[in-house]
């Protein structure tokens, strides 16, 4: 079930940070960020009562961009993330969702509906721009 989070909680957040870079210091300015910025928004993927996968957002006027999304350990593939990310898009009403994301999981995202775009590569590997339409 989709639950969209009234303030970070040390559970998602750190779910959040397993979509961040590996530097503690980024990852506490990334988090605080969530915290006061009331474009940023955090919803997650329960089922009975634990918490499975999060995403962040950052809303805009014609989109949603989700900006890290993360499951926890041992519960990847299971198909939480693609059940946030629908779910999300209903909640939200999003003409679309968009992502930048990696080699790494730019299949999951194809898998889940997004159309995928390059985009300029960054610190030397490859980037994608990845869209979700609906409507």
């Amino acid at each position: 079930m989709l639950t969209e989070l009234p303030t970070l909680t040390p559970e998602a957040g750190s779910l959040l940070a397993r979509a961040m870079f590996p530097d503690p210091e980024r990852i506490a300015l990334t988090l605080e960020t969530y915290r006061t910025d009331p474009q940023r928004r955090v919803f997650v993927w329960a089922e009975g009562g634990q918490v499975l996968s999060a995403a962040g957002v950052h809303n805009r006027d014609t989109e949603t961009e989700v900006l890290h999304l993360a499951t926890r350990p041992g519960e990847e593939k299971r198909g939480y993330a693609r059940a946030l990310l629908h779910a999300l898009a209903d909640h939200l009403n999003a003409a679309r969702l968009v992502a930048e994301t990696d080699d790494g999981a730019v299949g999951f995202y194809r898998r889940t509906g997004f159309e995928v775009t390059p985009a300029p590569p960054r610190g030397g590997r490859a980037r994608y721009r990845v869209t979700l339409r609906r409507g």
